[in-house]
């Protein structure tokens, strides 16, 4: 069942400027937790972090990384062999065939560089709007869009910032709330508010900091997608 719908566009945009300028003051370099030496791990660290905590990713990467390290390694890989070792990975089977399909992709369509547009980055297997805007924004500085995971889709549906539950549906209502220079604070302030402040979890948050601007959010829980 939906969560009911309580409030108009204008008082959405007052409501989410006042989540912002906590967002910023709180969290104000936008910095993915997602461990990485090299582009292209970053880009299979987002891939394989798809319904799957970034602890989880970085305990499989930690050795991954020793031995994967630029695209041609991804590329050269044997599907069998490195869909064993990121097993321990949500839908690692699926993940493992994206992931090498782009490593080639890449390779051979963008000359093993990564792609620094939307438009190209969705075109590679696996990559859809939310990767393609946290590679763009990681990797380049590059904040063209809100990208929306589990975190930021709970806290949109709790503080009635949007009418959708998919997640790019989601990021384009964000994005109509948001003035487009304070786009990158959103995605990384939510997920790190959502990791370490107020879980997906059903419980009393009246005390937390964004629950204070707008107190129904502690009576709003989506269920999980």
């Amino acid at each position: 069942m939906s969560l009911p719908v309580l409030s108009t566009q204008e008082e959405r945009i007052a409501r989410m400027r006042k989540i912002l300028s906590y967002l910023k003051k709180t969290y104000p370099v936008p910095k993915t937790e997602l461990l990485y030496n090299t582009p292209i791990q970053l880009v299979v660290s987002v891939m394989l972090s798809a319904q799957c905590t970034d602890k989880k990713v970085n305990a499989v990467t930690e050795k991954l990384w020793k031995k994967y390290k630029t695209v041609k390694d991804f590329a050269a890989a044997d599907l069998t062999e490195f869909s064993n070792e990121i097993s321990s990975i949500t839908f690692y089977r699926n993940k493992a065939k994206a992931i090498l399909g782009t490593a080639h992709m890449i390779l051979a369509e963008f000359g093993g560089e990564i792609p620094k547009t939307e438009a190209e980055l969705v075109r590679l297997p696996g990559i859809a709007y939310k990767t393609a805007h946290v590679v763009l924004g990681e990797l380049f500085e590059i904040w063209e869009g809100i990208p929306t995971d589990t975190h930021v889709r709970r806290f949109a549906l709790r503080f009635d910032l949007t009418n959708n539950t998919d997640l790019t549906k989601i990021s384009k209502d964000l994005e109509a709330l948001v003035p487009k220079k304070d786009w990158k604070y959103v995605n990384n302030g939510l997920v790190l508010y959502g990791r370490y402040v107020c879980n997906a979890f059903p419980h009393d948050c009246t005390e937390h900091p964004l629950t204070k601007i707008w107190p129904p959010a502690n009576h709003r829980w989506p269920k999980a997608k």
